[in-house]
């Protein structure tokens, strides 16, 4: 199942290479099935191609600790928590404050 989504994902993305939702929808299937450094650069080429796709940044964070990086994680949050306040998305920001907060 997975892999005919992450196919077609990557179809949309070869045909769109802009497509930040289907860039960040593969990196959540990348994450479903445990490839965590694929998810990782999807992420992070959706926070280079858009900054302000929020929902990137608790993603990213969460990735960088499965991989054991509290130290990028920490940053990764507080950028998302930066990007969050200016766009007033009260929901994400506090999403990423817990996530922030558990790693202190």
């Amino acid at each position: 199942m997975s892999n005919t989504r992450i196919e077609d994902l990557r179809t949309i993305l070869a045909a769109d290479p802009q497509d930040t939702f289907a860039r960040y929808a593969l990196g959540l299937e990348y994450l479903s099935i445990n490839d965590i450094d694929s998810a990782k650069d999807m992420f992070e080429e959706t926070s280079i191609l858009d900054p302000n796709y929020v929902a990137t940044y608790y993603q990213l964070g969460k990735t960088y600790e499965l991989l054991g990086d509290e130290s990028m994680a920490r940053k990764v949050y507080e950028k998302g928590i930066y990007v969050a306040a200016s766009q007033s998305d009260e929901h994400t920001k506090s999403e990423l404050e817990q996530a922030l907060s558990e790693l202190l």
